[in-house]
């Protein structure tokens, strides 16, 4: 019965993916409110098309920010795209293979990074700055690859330089997978040498799925030190993970 859920899930989410490139097609001809708004519809419609569940609380930010979340699954931006649709993402490079996800996430105004070259962190952190100065929100996953769920990897303080050096305030995201029997869901992890597809597959065959997304209030960077900033914001999610 699992198999059949799984791939009755899939194809529900697939068909949605294809109505979500449709959509993104028509996106010159609205205004921001517009395509905000469908953004929205368009992350939550994945989560119902999976049978997850989506609890949302807290406020996003309502100006310029950069949002920095830690990292558990390939549906993490489309949860803070359920709670906040104006977050542009800074994504790994490999994500433009992934088939449709990739071609959604990239004209979805997502800056890419190719973590294999050190010299494009600078880069990246110099387009997210101009983004921040011209109103835009960003977000990052400073952990820099997928954890198992229940505890926070080190977050690399490279692309908090951005935030530190146009003095804008950070809002820290918490992203749990849970289910009936677990407080983080190992349907949810997306690790090691976990394939997309296997994920996917994993995700749409679970039960009682459900994802809890957390916006923090903001912090402001008074001491303007990256390294300090990026410890911070990693105990403030950390703690919550613990609650």
């Amino acid at each position: 019965m699992r198999s059949v859920l799984a791939a009755w899930r899939l194809s529900r989410v697939t068909l949605h993916l294809l109505h979500g490139m449709a959509v993104m097609t028509q996106f010159p001809r609205y205004d921001e409110a517009a395509r905000h708004a469908r953004i929205r519809w368009w992350s939550r419609g994945v989560f119902h098309a999976m049978g997850i569940e989506l609890h949302i609380s807290g406020t996003p930010h309502p100006g310029a920010a950069l949002v920095v979340a830690n990292h558990v699954s390939w549906l993490d931006i489309a949860a803070i795209h359920a709670a906040a649709p104006h977050v542009r993402f800074v994504s790994k490079s490999d994500v433009l293979r992934w088939p449709l996800l990739g071609w959604l996430i990239r004209n979805a105004g997502t800056l890419f990074i190719e973590r294999e070259r050190k010299r494009d962190a600078v880069r990246v952190v110099h387009a997210v700055a101009q983004a921040l100065q011209a109103g835009s929100t960003v977000g990052v996953f400073p952990e820099g690859t997928t954890g198992a769920g229940h505890e926070v990897l080190p977050f690399h303080a490279n692309l908090l330089q951005a935030a530190v050096s146009t003095g804008m305030p950070v809002q820290p995201v918490v992203l749990r997978f849970h289910d009936h029997g677990a407080a983080f869901s190992p349907a949810a992890s997306f690790i090691g040498e976990t394939t997309l597809l296997q994920s996917m597959w994993r995700v749409a065959a679970a039960r009682g799925l459900r994802v809890r997304v957390q916006l923090l209030p903001p912090v402001a960077d008074e001491q303007a030190d990256r390294r300090a900033l990026a410890s911070h914001l990693r105990d403030l999610i950390a703690a919550r993970l613990k609650d």
